[in-house]
C-alpha cells in the first residue's frame, strides 16, 4: 500500500499537467479562510523568529508557520534553509552545527540589509529559536502548523518532533503537520495516527492532479499546499469537492488572495498576514 501511494504522489509533484478551463463555483464565506503566517509575518520581521511569530500573531494569523531542520546534537530548530548562509552571518549547514554554536549566531541583521524600508534596531542579533522555545513562549493552544523539512537529512526527526508535540501537550486537534516528502507524513502517520497531516506540492506547470492522487493522499492527510502560481478554479474545485483542504503558498497581494478565495479555497500562506485579515473581512 505504502509504495502505491508513493508511486501515485510522484507524479503529482513533478507538476506535470495542462491547461484547464475554468468551471463555475460557489465562494466560500470569506470568515472561513485559514489565515497561515508564513514562517511568521516575514514581510515585516526576520523569519522564522519569535519575533516574526509574534507580529503574525498580532495581526490575526491563525497559524504560526514553523519550518524544522536539525542540529548536530539533534535539536530541532526554526529555519527553512538546510544552510545558515542566507538568514543569519554563518555558513554551512545546520546539520554540522551544535544548538550552542547556532545560538551565538545573528539571525536577524540580514533582514534589515535585504528590506531596509522594514528594518528595525531591534532585529540585530535575533537568535535561531528552537522548536520547544517557540512552544513555550506561545503555550499548548495556539494553533502550529509544522513542516519537516528534507527529513532525508535528518533521521529520526519525526520521533524527535512528536516527543516534543506530547511532552508539551501540543493541542492536536488544532495543530498541522506538513511535508514535501510523503515518506514523512508517512511515518508520522504511522507514529501517530490523531495528527492532521498536510501534503504539500510543487508545480511547474499548470495544476492538474488525479484521482488516484487524491485517493491516495486521502490515506493519510487531510489537506494539500500546492504553490499559487499554476492553480485554476478547475482544480481548486475538485481538490474541495473531494474532500480536502487546499492551502496554497505563498500569497501576498490581495487580488490573488481574492482570486484564489472566490475559487474555493479553504485557506493560504502569506507573508503579509494583516492584508489576508483585510480581505477576509471584506477590506
Amino acid at each position: 500500500m505504502k509504495k502505491m501511494l508513493l508511486t501515485a504522489l510522484s507524479v503529482a509533484t513533478l507538476g506535470i499537467g495542462i491547461v484547464t478551463s475554468g468551471m463555475t463555483a460557489q465562494a466560500k464565506e470569506h470568515t472561513d479562510i485559514t489565515n497561515v503566517a508564513h514562517r511568521g509575518a516575514s514581510g515585516y520581521a526576520p523569519e522564522h523568529t519569535i519575533t516574526s511569530y509574534k507580529i503574525g500573531e498580532q495581526m490575526h494569523g491563525d497559524y504560526i508557520e514553523v519550518d524544522l531542520q536539525m542540529t548536530k546534537d539533534g535539536k530541532l530548530i526554526a529555519m527553512h534553509d538546510e544552510t545558515l548562509d542566507r538568514t543569519t552571518n554563518g555558513t554551512g549547514r545546520v546539520k554540522d552545527y551544535t544548538l550552542e554554536e547556532i545560538k551565538q549566531l545573528d539571525a536577524g541583521s540580514w533582514f534589515n540589509e535585504k528590506y531596509p524600508e522594514a528594518a528595525k534596531d531591534e532585529y540585530v542579533g535575533l537568535q535561531v529559536p528552537t522548536l520547544e522555545e517557540v512552544f513555550q513562549t506561545f503555550g499548548k493552544n495556539k494553533k502550529y502548523y509544522i513542516e519537516t523539512k528534507s527529513p532525508n537529512v535528518y533521521p529520526g526527526m519525526e520521533e524527535e518532533l512528536l516527543r516534543l508535540i506530547n511532552e508539551y501537550r501540543i493541542d492536536k486537534d488544532t495543530l498541522l503537520v506538513q511535508s514535501f516528502s510523503p515518506e514523512s507524513l508517512l511515518k508520522m502517520h504511522q507514529l501517530d495516527p490523531s495528527i492532521k497531516l498536510v501534503q504539500l506540492l510543487s508545480y511547474q506547470s499548470p495544476a492538474m492532479i488525479s484521482d488516484v492522487e487524491i485517493a491516495a493522499i486521502k490515506e493519510y492527510a487531510i489537506g494539500i499546499g500546492p504553490n499559487s502560481k499554476y492553480l485554476s478554479q478547475e482544480y481548486v474545485q475538485k481538490v474541495v469537492n473531494n474532500g480536502l483542504e487546499i492551502h496554497p503558498y505563498t500569497v501576498n497581494e490581495k487580488e490573488e488572495m481574492r482570486k484564489l478565495i472566490d475559487w474555493g479555497v479553504t485557506g493560504m500562506f502569506t507573508n503579509y498576514p494583516d492584508r489576508l485579515q483585510e480581505v477576509t473581512k471584506g477590506k
